[in-house]
Formats: structure tokens, C-alpha cells, sequence
């Protein structure tokens, strides 16, 4: 009950947004954009999650971060992050500057609940100019956020999940220590870390459970990432998605809420008739009217 109350606790000071359906949204979590090395689970996809990134902003979405955007409990450096992945952070702050984009914070990079760690590493060196510029200027990373879906009284509740998890939220400082320090160096060698949701199956369904739970009792359809396993669920279950990630061996996920409809979607790389490669998007689930979520 404690762990349900907290969830409501920020849903109840989550900033709300109102969308229709002219509104077109992209939510996409547990990117996990690392230092750019092997280890970095991210890199392998980063070419086709700009693609896709770009798809969505030349289609005007907005794209929300549904936390994990980056990995800062293996990496103290957020810098050395956005050297190796600046085409993405440019491609974001895109987005905010046209405000079409909504970043909250997970486990991994719950430091970004600081604002003053925010400020001290948001920023890219411009060398034409000799100066720091800002990537997000006054950014505001949120925990929770709420989509109000015309007039109806249910909402739909973003979070990333993990605060549903003692080890993940109650003592996150001793395990972001056991992932730096130990977890960390025994993956270089090729032994997984079985402590994290994502790679631990029992995890994966506790923590969907717990979900389930807060949507069963608040009436709210949920949207949550963290455990790394999309899910879509059928008209008359209770209504708890959740968007997969970004670091799948070949692929990246997410959730599209386009013209009052939601669907669980997919972009790899695919070849063609002629052999050729190419990145493009499938749909694994719905589209499903939000109506009939209500």
C-alpha cells in the first residue's frame, strides 16, 4: 500500500498536458545512451533510434522520455556522454526549443532531479563562438506526467516505473554503487547484471504487477518503461502499457498516441527486395481507439 501511495502521491503533483486528437506523440524510454565504448548498450541502435527521433520531428510529434534517457549510474560523466552522442542531444533540444519535448527522470538518471546538476551539465561547448550553449534552457525533468485526453475524466499517467522497487528507489545510491563499481566491471567480461529489472524475469512481472495494481485501484490507464518488456494490453484488461526500451539486441520500441489511437511500435533495420538495408517501423500493437480505454 505504501509503495501504491507513493505512486499517487506523484501523480497528484505531476504537471498535466492536454492533447486531442490532432495531438501526435511519441514516447520512447530506457534509451540508456552510454560513453560510446562496447559496453554502451545504446550504440548499437543509436543510428536507428536518430532515425526514427527524426521521423517523429519532421512528422511534428512531441516526444516525451519516459525516463533512463541515460546511463549515469555506470557513468559519473554526463558530458562524455553528450560528446558521443551529440546528433541525438542536437536533435533533442530541437524538440524543446520547438516545445515538443518532455524529459523525466528514472532510476539511472535520477540525478536529473537536481537542478542544479541539470544546469552544470545540459550544455554542449560551441568552439565557432567560444562558449558554453545550453541545450535545454531552463528545463524543467519531471517524475510523473499526466495526458488529459479531451474532456474525460480518466487520465493517462506517465512514470517511469521504478518507484515501485526498494532497491531501485528506496536506497538508489547503494545501487547505482553496485552497478558502478561492481556490476559494471563484471559486464565488460560478459557476465549480466541479474540484480537489474530488465534482466531478471521475476523482476519484470513484480514490478508489472505492482502497476497493474495502482491502475486497477485509481482507474487511470498507465504508461511506465523501466523493465525493458513492451506490453500492450486488449481492450477490457486493465489498462497499463509500457514501451519496451531502446537497447533491444535489434531493435528500438515505443508507444505512438496519434489521431485519439495508441499503438505499440517497433523501428529495425530491414532490407528491401534489391538487398538493401534500410531503417523502418512496424506496428506491434493496435492501433486501439483511447475511447475504449475510458
Amino acid at each position: 500500500m505504501r509503495i501504491l501511495n507513493r505512486l499517487t502521491k506523484i501523480f497528484n503533483n505531476s504537471k498535466e498536458i492536454n492533447i486531442d486528437d490532432n495531438s501526435k506523440i511519441i514516447i520512447m524510454s530506457d534509451v540508456h545512451r552510454g560513453d560510446g565504448n562496447w559496453s554502451d548498450s545504446f550504440a548499437r541502435n543509436q543510428n536507428v533510434f536518430f532515425a526514427a527521433l527524426n521521423h517523429y520531428y519532421q512528422k511534428n510529434y512531441t516526444y516525451i522520455e519516459l525516463g533512463d534517457g541515460d546511463e549515469l549510474w555506470e557513468l559519473p560523466d554526463f558530458k562524455e556522454i553528450i560528446r558521443n552522442h551529440n546528433d541525438v542531444f542536437w536533435l533533442m533540444s530541437k524538440f524543446y526549443e520547438d516545445k515538443r519535448f518532455y524529459m523525466l527522470f528514472g532510476n539511472h538518471d535520477i540525478v536529473k532531479k537536481d537542478k542544479r546538476f541539470i544546469e552544470e551539465n545540459l550544455y554542449y561547448y560551441n568552439e565557432r563562438i567560444h562558449k558554453d550553449i545550453s541545450l535545454f534552457k531552463d528545463i524543467q525533468v519531471h517524475e510523473g506526467l499526466i495526458l488529459n485526453y479531451k474532456d474525460y475524466k480518466s487520465k493517462i499517467f506517465l512514470v517511469h516505473g521504478h518507484q515501485v522497487e526498494f532497491l531501485n528507489y528506496d536506497i538508489w545510491p547503494i545501487a547505482r554503487l553496485l552497478v558502478r563499481h561492481i556490476w559494471r566491471p563484471l559486464e565488460l567480461y560478459g557476465i549480466n547484471d541479474v540484480t537489474r529489472t530488465a534482466n531478471n524475469y521475476k523482476k519484470r512481472h513484480k514490478l508489472a504487477t505492482k502497476l497493474i495494481q495502482w491502475v486497477k485501484s485509481n482507474k487511470h490507464i498507465l504508461i511506465a518503461g523501466h523493465n525493458h518488456r513492451p506490453y500492450f494490453p486488449e481492450v477490457g484488461d486493465l489498462p497499463y502499457f509500457n514501451d519496451g526500451s531502446c537497447v533491444h539486441p535489434r531493435c528500438i520500441t515505443g508507444i505512438e498516441i496519434v489521431e485519439g489511437n495508441i499503438m505499440l511500435i517497433k523501428w529495425s533495420v530491414k532490407v528491401n527486395e534489391k538487398g538493401l538495408l534500410y531503417i523502418g517501423k512496424d506496428i506491434l500493437a493496435g492501433p486501439r481507439k483511447l475511447d475504449l480505454y475510458f
